[in-house]
C-alpha cells in the first residue's frame, strides 16, 4: 500500500472520531448548547465521510489510476467508517466520567 493510501486510511480513523472528541461542530464551530446533539454527531460524521472521500478520490486521481466504483464500494467504505468511529463513541457514550 502506498504512502498516499495511508494517508487517506488515517485521514478516514481521525475523521470518524472527530465528532464525538469535541463539542463544536466540526472541531472549529462553536455551538450555542452546551453539548452537541447525537443527531448532529451522525450528520458530522456523514459529511466528514464524504470529506474523506473526496480527498480520496483526488490522490487516486492524481497518480493517474482512477477506477470507477459501484454502490458496494461506497456502502463498504461507509461501513468501515462507522467502525473507525467506535473508540470516539466509546469514549463519548459509553466511559462513565467523574
Amino acid at each position: 500500500m502506498s504512502a498516499a493510501g495511508w494517508f487517506i486510511v488515517l485521514l478516514a480513523l481521525v475523521g470518524a472520531n472527530l465528532p464525538f472528541l469535541n463539542q463544536r461542530l466540526f472541531a472549529a464551530v462553536p455551538l450555542k448548547a452546551a453539548k452537541k446533539s447525537g443527531w448532529l454527531r451522525i450528520a458530522e460524521l456523514i459529511a466528514l465521510y464524504f470529506v474523506v472521500g473526496a480527498l480520496g478520490f483526488l490522490l487516486e486521481a492524481r497518480a493517474g489510476n482512477r477506477f470507477e466504483q459501484g454502490w458496494q464500494f461506497y456502502a463498504i467504505t461507509f461501513a468501515l467508517f462507522v467502525v473507525f468511529a467506535f473508540p470516539g463513541f466509546t469514549f463519548q457514550y459509553l466511559v462513565k466520567r467523574r
